[in-house]
This record gives C-alpha cells, structure tokens and sequence, in this order.
C-alpha cells in the first residue's frame, strides 16, 4: 500500500510515517517546514517540500499511484486563530480544499482527514462525535468547514473518507520551543532549563492527553480498514482528566522544579473545560489506552533532554 502524509515532517505526520515504514509500506509526504524538521523525516519517505496550499504542487506530489492520503498538516495554532485568523484559515481551509482536490484529480480512493477537537466548542462534556457543534474560535471554524467540505466533495467524486479527532497529543517530535501549542512539552523544556512556565486564566482548564502511539494506532485502522468509511471518531483517552494546575504539578515533581509558575490573562475564546468521550473508537477501532499520562510525560521529558 502507497500512503502519502501532509506534514509528514510534523509531530503526527513524522511518526505515522515511521510506524508506516516500519511495517513495509511505501510512504510519500510533504510539508512547508514551517512547524516540522526535516531530521523528523524517516530517509525511506519520499519527500516533497513545498505548501499545501499551492493546488498544483499537491497535484504533481500526489500522482504516484498513492492508495490513500492522510491529511495531518495544519497549523495548529488555536490560540493563534483570534489573533492571525487569515493565516489560520488559509491554511487549514484553502489548503485543505487544495489537497482534497489534488487527491481527486489523481483519483485516491480514500481520505483520512486529521480534525479537532476545537471542532465542538463551547458545549457540554464530554464531546461525541454526533453532538451540536458549535466552535468559538477561526481555528475550529475552520477545521469544520474542511470537514464539511471534505465530506461533500468525496460524496460528489466517489473517494472513500475517514475524519479522525485527535486531542491534545503528546509524545517525541514534538515541537517543545513553539509559545502557543503543546503545554506539556512547552512546561517541560522551560523546566529543564530552570525558567518558570506561563499558565494562562487560573489554571483549572481541564483537559486530557492523548499519546502519540494511542493516537497511530487508531489512525491506522481508519486508514487501512475497508470496513471503517464514512466515519468520524474522536482518538485519543477520555480517563486521566487534568487540570493546567494539576499537570505543572505532575511535571514539577518529575523534574524536581521548586518555582511557580507565572500567571497571566485568559487566552481569548479558550475553551474551559474540553475532554472527548472515546466510546466510539473503543467499539470501532478496539481502542484502549496503552500508556499512563505519566509514562507519556516521561516519553517527552527524555525526548527533550536528547534534544
């Protein structure tokens, strides 16, 4: 089997394709390198540099006989979303359309299309794939405008579709120097190097972590199966709920760290209370957790300390 990857350079993009490789499949991908490293990409990836966004280059990139494309770049930048909204929606939007329809043209048979949760917004807990949306940024505006016009253009052409929501995944290759995503890598390395994190509100946002390798194997299944289509499924745990407060604890005792953290304003339209019900994956995909919330903080504290 033929998998391409968007953002395969990326945190997601570069594990899934390493777990791809790892099982004899052939993998292509590209990714701008504006949130990847290309030393994230596995040397058997056949890689192509360049955006999304750009139709003809995701045109000439996918025409290789691909069987299924994952769509995992995004700049997933939610807080960002408020503040630089064009951006957000360009890329998330308009390079999701461009990528939807290089696929298409070259007549993939299926999508898999990485979401999230920003997609349900202000409403009750915990998220279900069928509930009312109602997203309260441009960051989850635009995951479900992709979404919805994913699911209509693969209706009108044929092409077989997945929609995975992944929430708040951690693990190695992640971004640990970005200043708006990934909370537990970002706490980590300011910690290792003795400087205090930033906790934006009170702290009593709760939310859960979902490990990267929890996350492949669910993805995994919505790719290959032929009998999982026409599906969105949230990915990820929906047990060891945490508070901001309550992980910089975890993470402070971990690395024997005796500051506090700084605290400053809310960060605009966040979501205070944000965790998934994993019910439907567990029935489709037989998911289930394989690591602790510790053991995966543990994964990225010794990825950032080799870094």
């Amino acid at each position: 089997m033929h998998i391409f990857i968007t953002g395969v350079a990326g945190f997601l993009g570069s594990n899934l394709a390493d777990f791809y490789i790892n099982k004899g499949f052939k993998v292509s991908g590209c990714d701008n390198l504006v949130g990847g490293e290309i030393e994230n990409v596995h040397h058997d990836v056949n890689f192509y540099q360049g955006n999304c966004e750009n139709l003809d280059f995701m045109t000439q990139s996918t025409k290789d006989n691909i069987d299924v494309l994952c769509h995992a770049a995004a700049y997933a930048h939610e807080g960002l979303s408020s503040i630089s909204p064009t951006l957000i929606c360009n890329n998330n939007v308009t390079g999701s359309v461009a990528v939807f329809t290089a696929a298409i043209r070259n007549k993939i048979k299926r999508i898999v299309y990485c979401s999230s949760m920003a997609r349900y917004g202000k409403i009750k807990i915990p998220y279900r794939e069928d509930d009312q949306l109602n997203p309260v940024d441009p960051y989850g505006v635009s995951k479900v405008a992709a979404e919805n016009i994913l699911k209509i253009l693969c209706n009108t052409h044929g092409l077989e579709y997945n929609i995975a929501v992944p929430h708040n995944i951690i693990g190695p290759k992640q971004r640990f120097d970005d200043p708006y995503r990934n909370v537990v890598s970002i706490m980590s390395n300011l910690m290792l190097q003795n400087r205090q994190p930033i906790i934006y509100g009170d702290g009593e946002q709760k939310r859960c972590f979902s490990d990267i390798e929890d996350c492949i194997y669910c993805l995994d299944k919505m790719i290959t199966d032929k009998n999982i289509v026409s599906q969105i499924i949230n990915i990820g745990p929906d047990e060891e709920f945490v508070t901001i407060n309550e992980l910089f604890k975890i993470i402070s005792n971990k690395l024997q760290f005796n500051q506090e953290p700084k605290y400053f304003a809310d960060r605009p339209n966040e979501v205070k209370h944000a965790t998934c019900s994993s019910d439907k994956a567990r029935k489709l995909l037989n998911y289930k957790t394989s690591l602790s919330l510790h053991e995966s903080i543990d994964k990225v504290i010794n990825f950032i300390k080799a870094k």
